[in-house]
């Protein structure tokens, strides 16, 4: 088969990583791609949303699947473009299609599934520039903290916790009235503050059955103990300690079945990943939100712990047979710890020089915000790379990611020194 992963971040390296390994996949591409998918596929200069590229690119290549690797063009209807247009119909997509995408594009729409489906979840209510000062009065019904969630895609920077009324009530007027966060703040959903330890749980879907993958925990914020500002994520580690099996079992029964039976129940065509943000309060488990495509970076110690061949699974899912494959675990923990350019969530510098990472033999480096430059490996983007371990233990797979660090370098190199603190 050949093969084009679309996407550019290191969930796109990882997967390429995974699917270069497989008999079944003869040639890969990567749309628009990293330093690090160019050591295991071909980057091709095209970016996720510009369909018309894609369709040349497809037909030029002979390409036979495409997987999509980020939210964006899922929201924009990628899947729909092939389903059509007669010369790309045939074709594998991986993602969803655009009205089951609105699981991730709106969290409106996601509140609304979740309740008809009386799948567990936080209160809320949503407000539009309009119903502003509705907004204020909502506010003063919770105790705090207070959540704020920009209705659209913010690039995982949508989402704002304040522990004052006051500086709640600014946040609405700041996204609603000055538009914070452009057209996907033209509607915020305010929530009820769910107190408790937050994991992610990794759906596979053929639109009629379903297969689980190991759970992982990211860490959002910039800081040491979970402080300052919300990133794309940090670090990651699976499996989850605190996921029991009790635990699990509720999750499957409470959350994933009603899932994807809801889905065809509202009658809507999803062939891909689905990505469950929980939290589990007290001993269960509820859900914070869906995303529509795997996690970055969990995606980075997820994949690493399964034993399956990726393509025959993304085949599986293609054609509706999921219910043939059984899913292999490796029992090693996998952590990773993510390196960021300096000033990171907020204004940083690119093109700073990687050095280090032929030096690195006990972890695997995904590429995130990395491109080659001649032959060098330089930073451009603010999440730069995935440094992923293994261990019998995820304490053990943490000190070998750090480790590993300590060969790397570019100029104003970030880090948390902190993954797993709080298992």
């Amino acid at each position: 088969m050949n093969i084009l992963i679309l996407g550019s971040g290191g969930r796109e390296h990882t997967f390429a990583w995974k699917i270069a390994q497989s008999d079944k996949c003869e040639n890969l591409y990567v749309a628009p791609g990293n330093s690090g998918t160019a050591e295991v596929a071909t980057n091709m200069d095209v970016g996720v949303t510009d369909f018309e590229a894609i369709k040349d690119l497809v037909l030029d290549k002979n390409i036979n699947m495409v997987v999509v690797g980020p939210e964006d063009p899922l929201v924009k209807g990628v899947h729909d473009y092939f389903l059509n247009d007669e010369t790309l119909k045939h074709i594998a997509v991986i993602g969803p299609q655009k009205v089951a995408a609105e699981l991730e594009g709106s969290k409106e729409f996601a509140k609304e599934f979740l309740y008809r489906h009386n799948i567990p979840t936080a209160a809320y209510d949503s407000f539009t520039k309009e119903t502003v000062e509705q907004g204020y009065a909502f506010l003063e019904t919770l105790k705090p903290p207070y959540v704020l969630k920009a209705d659209g895609l913010a690039a995982g920077k949508g989402v704002v916790i304040l522990e004052s009324l006051d500086d709640a009530k600014a946040e609405l007027k700041s996204m609603l009235v000055d538009a914070k966060f452009g057209a996907a703040s033209t509607k915020v959903v305010i929530e009820e503050f769910l107190d408790g330890i937050e994991l992610s749980c990794f759906v596979l879907t053929d639109g009629e059955n379903y297969k689980i993958l190991p759970t992982a925990k990211d860490y959002k914020r910039i800081g040491e103990g979970d402080t300052g500002l919300n990133t794309g994520g940090m670090g990651a580690v699976s499996p989850v300690p605190f996921a029991t099996e009790d635990f699990l079992s509720k999750i499957e029964d409470r959350i994933v079945k009603p899932t994807v039976e809801g889905l065809k129940k509202d009658k809507l065509p999803y062939v891909g990943f689905i990505f469950i943000g929980l939290i589990k309060v007290g001993e269960d488990p509820k859900v914070i939100e869906y995303n529509v495509r795997m996690g970055d970076p969990e995606t980075e110690v997820v994949f690493p712990r399964l034993k399956n061949d990726l393509v025959e699974i993304l085949q599986a899912m293609s054609n509706g047979t999921l219910n043939e494959i059984e899913i292999e675990i490796d029992e090693r923990a996998a952590t990773t710890i993510m390196l960021v350019s300096g000033g990171y969530p907020e204004a940083y510098e690119k093109g700073k020089e990687i050095t280090g990472v032929e030096d690195v033999k006990d972890s695997i480096l995904f590429h995130a915000g990395a491109q080659l430059q001649g032959n060098k490996v330089v930073t451009s983007g603010g999440r730069v790379m995935a440094v992923t371990s293994y261990g019998e233990t995820y304490q053990e797979a943490i000190k070998k990611s750090y480790q590993s660090i300590e060969k790397l370098h570019f100029d104003k190199m970030n880090y948390r020194k902190d993954i797993g603190f709080d298992l």
